[in-house]
């Protein structure tokens, strides 16, 4: 009798226990946070930092770039470029000096809530989303259908609700939008309408963006109040690698800074395809050409808020075809970002991609060796971090919570290990040893530091093999979907008052039912 009354002692308190690390945790106390600070890795030398330095030099002062449309030229030849007998617009190294003393830093990516605010600048990271899936694919079944309106509001619901991901760009294209125009404003609405975090998407003609604008001075409560807190930013391919600048990207990029929007100025060669195979090379190519990209949009505006968007995609060479869960993608990314901290300009690179189709064991490695190697380089903003699969051609919901908890876990290495005399432990361990019960585990300090020293996963399972059978034996993607079911059939945000949204589709042609956006709609 005696032995059981222990037992059941034994087992309360360690579903006490078990509760309190259940329980939400403030944020003074959470372990990990988005905007840690890495940068304990680097693939680079230093020595090899100013060899790609000084490449990147002579990329933009003898090769330059073509396809310059004429606002571009008539701005970058009035600060110093220089157009050259093949029509190449060149960037003589005193102009990249110039760009580089006079470039915004240390500047705040601002979110609807500002307590989501980010500060991406030194080697803090924040991870985050992107990409253009055209696909959704069905975790359990493996069927692919094109990705809606509705997925995109959906994912930004998810996003909202968690923790490790830190800011929403678009991550699938919406296929049922039939115009570039429905695309776009669409496409802005839904996520601004899902999460109060930052925001990113993108435009294909600049006067969907000034309907746009219309739409963000509508919810920041006037243009000044945008121009103050501008929560959304653009990601703009304005180059068409190798070398040549996208025509209708560069439109769309001098509108938006002009419109006080921060501009992600990004330059996605892929190795052995659209950038040269080798991997130095592959870097020498990315960071010019976001140089490039820098000297134009501080020769519009100088000191404008602008992304280093150096995105070195991976081609697996025996194919052809993209890997973004390679080893390769994950250095490449690494060595962007060091390059970033060189010219201490802040900087975002891709990361987290799957080659994996499903929410496999595959898709898991991918994801997470790639973030942590990233993040431990101090990559600012590391976009695709998380839910892609098929090298960004596809997209699932389950994913967003699985790799959350990746997130979780890479951000607990990014953060690293505190040393302190107190954390030390000394004294600690002599009462334990000369005074206590010879373990650990109910000492002042253990308690203490049980919720703000480690993370624990929120569907990873780390339960006995008998606890396991006990609660369902339930794989990952059960519990994760069980999560996504649960946040999709309780959150609909409300941070855009209904008269806003009325006044909002008043003068735009917003095509996401209204109903879809409160609760008891039936889709969840």
């Amino acid at each position: 009798m005696a032995e059981a009354e222990a037992q059941n002692r034994r087992r309360g308190g360690r579903a006490a226990r078990q509760a309190e690390r259940a329980a939400p945790l403030s944020d003074d106390i959470k372990p990990v946070r988005p905007g840690m600070t890495g940068g304990q890795y680097k693939p680079l030398t230093d020595a090899e930092v100013l060899k790609i330095h000084n490449a990147v030099l002579d990329v933009l002062e003898t090769i330059g770039l073509g396809d310059a449309i004429p606002s571009c030229i008539e701005a970058v030849t009035a600060v110093g470029g220089r157009v050259n007998d093949e029509g190449r617009l060149l960037f003589p190294r005193a102009l990249i000096e110039d760009t580089l003393a006079k470039a915004a830093r240390n500047f705040t990516l601002h979110a609807q809530d500002p307590a989501l605010d980010m500060e991406p600048s030194g080697k803090r990271v924040y991870y985050g989303t992107a990409g253009a899936a055209v696909h959704m694919v069905d975790a359990v079944t493996g069927e692919h259908r094109d990705s809606t309106l509705a997925d995109l509001y959906d994912i930004a619901r998810l996003v909202d609700r968690l923790d490790h991901a830190a800011f929403y760009q678009r991550s699938v294209t919406t296929r049922d939008m039939v115009t570039g125009h429905d695309l776009d404003i669409n496409t802005l609405y839904a996520c601004i309408s899902g999460t109060t975090k930052h925001v990113g998407t993108s435009f294909v003609a600049p006067e969907h963006l000034e309907e746009g604008f219309r739409i963000l001075h509508e919810v920041a409560g006037g243009e000044d109040k945008w121009r103050a807190r501008p929560f959304v930013s653009m990601s703009c391919c304005f180059v068409v690698p190798p070398l040549k600048f996208a025509e209708d990207a560069c439109a769309c990029l001098e509108a938006g800074v002009r419109g006080g929007m921060p501009i992600l100025l990004l330059s996605a060669g892929q190795a052995g395809a659209t950038s040269p195979a080798a991997l130095a090379g592959a870097v020498v190519l990315q960071v010019a050409e976001c140089l490039a990209g820098l000297a134009y949009v501080n020769a519009i505006k100088p000191g404008a808020v602008a992304i280093m968007g150096t995105w070195p995609f991976v081609s697996d060479l025996r194919s052809g075809a993209m890997s973004g869960g390679s080893p390769e993608q994950a250095l490449l990314s690494a060595a962007c970002a060091q390059m970033m901290h060189f010219y201490d300009l802040t900087g975002g690179v891709p990361a987290g991609m799957k080659d994996s189709k499903l929410p496999d064991a595959q898709a898991g490695a991918e994801n997470a060796y790639t973030n942590a190697i990233v993040g431990v380089a101090g990559a600012n903003m590391v976009y695709e971090s998380l839910g892609m699969h098929a090298s960004l051609l596809s997209s699932c919901l389950e994913s967003y919570v699985i790799d959350n908890d990746t997130l979780g876990a890479c951000m607990r290495v990014v953060r690293g290990i505190d040393v302190t005399d107190e954390s030390l432990s000394v004294e600690v361990i002599r009462q334990v040893c000369t005074e206590g019960p010879g373990h650990f585990l109910g000492s002042d300090q253990t308690l203490n530091l049980m919720q703000r020293e480690y993370v624990y996963p929120e569907v990873g399972d780390r339960t006995s093999p008998k606890e396991w059978k006990e609660l369902g034996s339930t794989d990952v993607v059960t519990r994760a979907r069980a999560r996504v079911k649960e946040i999709l059939g309780s959150h609909y945000p409300t941070h855009i008052p209904e008269n806003i949204d009325a006044a909002i589709r008043a003068q735009s042609d917003i095509k996401l039912p209204r109903e879809f956006m409160r609760p008891g709609n039936g889709r969840w």
